[in-house]
């Protein structure tokens, strides 16, 4: 891999502020010293998201994968993937996730041959997803699929320096507390471990969540945290990690957040992703942890209710493409 590495970036959902979102990172300065870019998807899409951001972005647009060159300018990979009227902003429809569908598996196609390093993704709507063909259950599924990986991986949220990982993810949470178990904490403190090394941090510090409210209260509230949190606590710093805990979920991102620890391991979904977004809703980056190819996205989502009116923050879309390079780079 050269130093400077070659980045996709797709264009989320067509419905969304993806488009707008691509545009105005393309149109700050540094994208092109950072990496070789090459925007996958539906130019007709990529045009309106310009015309949206009131944006002109120079471009080389190819047809086929081949004809990319890596040489400096911005390139496109036009995918005709969506018809101009199938179009309909602030909705999640089929044709919309159709079109993120087919540029998902274009970038890991792409990813696969070694054509590029990593790939950024605006913002896309897991329901128009699945309803325009995706079998799986979430994005990071479909990636691992594709790319044929059977090991650990997880999504990761990143708010500058403070990364989460979860014991549970896109479940209900009736069933979030039978997912805590041992070896899945012990899965996750491992990844968590990993992905920050890939990251550039050299001995991530890491913090471990409480399941129960108060941390179980010596067991008043709930045993997990004295049965199954701890002793795997205990053996992931038997494996020479450097991890503490189990600590109260309503205390712990109070530590992180003055930079206590770099990363907290959590029991369920929400658990993390209210404090991320609490501290940072528009520059939070979710991140495909454990697969062998960079991918990140913003954590903002689709913003269906500002579609089309040229407001959307971009910030979001910067801090995903800045550490999809990083992590890329490493």
């Amino acid at each position: 891999m050269s130093a400077k590495p070659r980045i996709g970036l797709l264009l989320g959902d067509p419905n969304g502020i993806g488009p707008e979102l691509a545009a105005k990172l393309l149109a700050q300065p540094g994208v092109s010293d950072q990496a070789f870019v090459v925007v996958i998807g539906d130019a007709r899409v990529f045009d309106q998201g310009c015309k949206v951001a009131r944006v002109d972005i120079p471009h080389r647009r190819v047809a086929r994968a081949v004809d990319l060159r890596f040489a400096g300018a911005i390139e496109f990979l036009n995918e005709p993937s969506i018809a101009p009227e199938e179009v309909t902003p602030g909705q999640a429809t089929a044709a919309g996730g159709r079109s993120v569908f087919v540029a998902i598996k274009t970038a890991l196609r792409l990813a696969k041959d070694g054509l590029i390093d990593g790939f950024c993704f605006a913002p896309m709507n897991k329901k128009a997803l699945a309803l325009g063909g995706s079998p799986f259950a979430d994005e990071h599924q479909l990636f691992a699929h594709e790319l044929g990986f059977t090991g650990p991986y997880c999504e990761h949220n990143v708010l500058g320096d403070l990364w989460t990982v979860r014991v549970s993810s896109h479940i209900p949470l009736k069933d979030a507390a039978a997912h805590v178990t041992e070896d899945r904490i012990l899965e996750m403190t491992r990844l968590a471990n990993t992905t920050l090394k890939r990251a550039g941090i050299a001995r991530p510090r890491i913090a471990v969540a409480a399941l129960n409210p108060h941390g179980g209260d010596g067991g008043l509230f709930g045993r997990e945290e004295i049965d199954i949190i701890a002793p795997a606590v205990r053996k992931a710093q038997g494996e020479q990690l450097s991890v503490e805990g189990p600590f109260p979920a309503d205390t712990i991102f109070v530590k992180a957040a003055e930079g206590a620890y770099d990363a907290v391991v959590t029991m369920y979904h929400d658990q993390g992703q209210i404090a991320m977004k609490l501290m940072g809703f528009s520059k939070g980056v979710t991140v495909s942890g454990g697969l062998p190819v960079a991918i990140a996205t913003p954590a903002s989502g689709t913003a269906f209710d500002i579609v089309g009116k040229g407001i959307a923050r971009a910030d979001g879309m910067r801090a995903a493409f800045d550490l999809t390079c990083r992590m890329a780079r490493a």
